[in-house]
C-alpha cells in the first residue's frame, strides 16, 4: 500500500514546515516518523518505571530521544518545562495538552487538558498531541474540547496528532478497545474531527468476542497486514502511528513494526518498548526499527538521516 507523504496532505504553511521538520529533517528521516513518549507516568503512574528505575528520570528519555535519533519526544508540559532546557533545539516536542490518570474507571473516559496550543508555540514545540476517547459517554465533552483545540492550533500553524484510543462501557460491550472495529473506527474518527496525525494501536482479534463485534467485522478473517491496511485507509489524509503499548519482546516488537510498514502507516510511538530497556539495549532497539523505517520510506535513498546530533 502506498504511504502517504506530506505532499498529499491539505496543510497550512505552519503545520507543514513543522511536520517537515518531524519527518525530514529529524530521527530517521524520508517521510518517517519515530517518536519516544514519556506520558506514561502520568497516565499509568510510576509502576511503569519499576522494569528499569534508571527511566523515571526524565533526562533519561531525553538522552535517549536525543542518542536514538527520535523525529520527537511527547511529553507533558510540566516535564517540558523542568528538563528540556539542556536538549531545546536538538530533540524536537510534541507537546501533550490533556491527560488523566488511571485511577478512575475507564467507562465514561475523558481527559482534561492539562496545557494549551499556546503553552506548545511557547516552548518551541512542533506539534500537539491530543488524547480522545473514542466511543466513551464522555465524547460529547472530548470532541468539544478537541474543536477548540484545532481551531487554536490553525490559528498558531500547530500540527494536532491525536492518541485516538478506544474507551468505555459501550466499546467493551462491543468487543473491547483493541479489536480492528474499535481500532478502525477510531482512525476514522481522527480524520473526520480534523487531526493531522493519528496514533492508533495495533488490532488485535479475540475469537471469545468475535460475536460482539458489529456486522461486517464478526465475519471478517483478515490478516494482520490486511487489518492495519484497512486502518490506515480510514485514516485517508491523516498520517498513521502505530502504539507499542506494552512491552514485547525484540522478535514481536520488530514483526509488528514489519507488517505495519508494508501496511503504510507513517512510523511508530513506541514508549514502554524502548525505556523500559537499559540504555544501550534502547539504543540498539531504536537503531533496528529506524534501519526498517529507512529500507520501507517513501523516499528511501539510503543516505541517514540529515541530524547527527552531538552528545549533551
Amino acid at each position: 500500500m502506498r504511504r502517504l507523504t506530506l505532499d498529499d496532505l491539505e496543510l497550512s504553511t505552519g503545520k507543514r514546515g513543522r511536520l517537515y521538520r518531524l519527518l525530514y529533517k529529524y530521527g530517521p528521516g524520508g517521510g518517517n516518523l519515530l517518536v519516544l513518549p514519556i506520558d506514561q507516568g502520568l497516565e499509568h503512574g510510576p509502576r511503569d518505571f519499576f522494569a528499569n528505575p534508571e527511566s523515571k528520570d526524565a533526562d533519561f528519555e531525553l538522552r535517549l530521544a536525543l542518542e536514538g535519533n527520535f523525529s520527537a519526544i511527547a511529553l507533558q508540559i510540566g516535564l517540558a518545562e523542568k528538563y528540556l532546557r539542556r536538549y531545546a533545539g536538538k530533540v524536537p516536542v510534541i507537546l501533550k495538552i490533556n491527560g488523566k490518570t488511571d485511577v478512575p474507571s475507564d467507562d465514561e473516559a475523558f481527559s482534561p487538558l492539562t496545557a494549551s496550543v499556546h503553552d506548545a508555540v511557547r516552548l518551541g514545540a512542533d506539534a500537539v498531541g491530543y488524547t480522545a476517547y473514542i466511543g466513551s459517554p464522555a465524547q460529547d465533552r472530548d470532541f468539544l474540547q478537541f474543536a477548540r483545540v484545532r481551531e487554536e492550533a490553525e490559528r498558531y500553524g500547530m500540527p494536532v496528532i491525536m492518541w485516538a484510543y478506544p474507551r468505555g462501557q459501550c466499546m467493551e460491550q462491543k468487543g473491547g478497545r483493541d479489536s480492528f472495529y474499535a481500532v478502525d473506527y477510531a482512525a476514522r474518527v481522527a480524520q473526520e474531527l480534523g487531526a493531522d496525525v493519528v496514533k492508533v494501536n495495533f488490532p488485535k482479534v479475540d475469537e471469545a468476542k468475535r460475536a460482539l463485534y458489529p456486522k461486517p467485522y464478526n465475519e471478517l478473517k483478515l490478516s494482520a497486514k490486511e487489518m492495519v491496511e484497512h486502518i490506515v485507509a480510514s485514516a485517508g489524509k491523516t498520517l498513521v502511528l502505530i502504539s507499542g503499548g506494552a512491552k514485547k519482546t525484540d522478535a514481536d516488537l520488530l514483526e509488528e513494526v514489519r507488517t505495519c510498514l508494508e501496511a503504510g502507516v507513517t512510523g511508530f510511538i513506541f514508549g514502554r518498548n524502548i525505556w523500559q530497556r537499559k540504555f544501550g539495549e534502547a539504543l540498539r532497539m531504536a537503531e533496528q526499527i529506524t534501519k526498517l523505517l529507512q529500507a520501507q520510506s517513501p523516499h528511501a535513498t539510503g543516505a541517514p538521516s540529515p541530524r547527527q546530533p552531538a552528545a549533551v
